[in-house]
């Protein structure tokens, strides 16, 4: 059974910073694409990063690039986020997702195939 288990949300301030972690198990780390999707109140939801652990290859929407950060812990299977000046629509649930493809956290309408079961991020103005 595969599993996904988030940590790390909470509340912070604009401009400051979060990590969060997704630790992983019952999957084969290196086959997948790893990352987070985020629900924004009253929005859809939205893929925003993924890491392929196989070759560190990083996806990230353009709404965070440069301010997020990516990584994969091999020794671990956990796949961390560091989240730096934090904006206040950065704000929602985090939610961890696995896919064999990296096109799960950019395509429209795309079927992922592990999801966990998310943390909140709350960001203050």
């Amino acid at each position: 059974e595969v599993q996904l288990v988030e940590s790390g949300g909470g509340l912070a301030q604009a401009g400051g910073s979060l990590r969060l972690s997704c630790a992983t198990s019952g999957l084969a780390f290196d086959e997948y694409a790893i990352g987070w999707f985020r629900q924004a109140p009253g929005k859809e939801r939205e893929g925003v990063v993924c890491i392929s652990p196989a070759d560190g290859a990083a996806y990230y929407d353009g709404s965070v690039k440069g301010r997020f950060t990516i990584s994969a812990d091999h020794a671990k299977n956990t796949v961390h986020l560091q989240m730096n000046n934090l904006k206040p629509e950065d704000t929602g649930v985090y939610i961890c997702a696995a896919d064999p493809l990296r096109v799960a956290f950019y395509a429209r309408d795309y079927d992922v195939e592990n999801w966990g079961k998310g943390t909140l991020v709350t960001v203050s103005s």
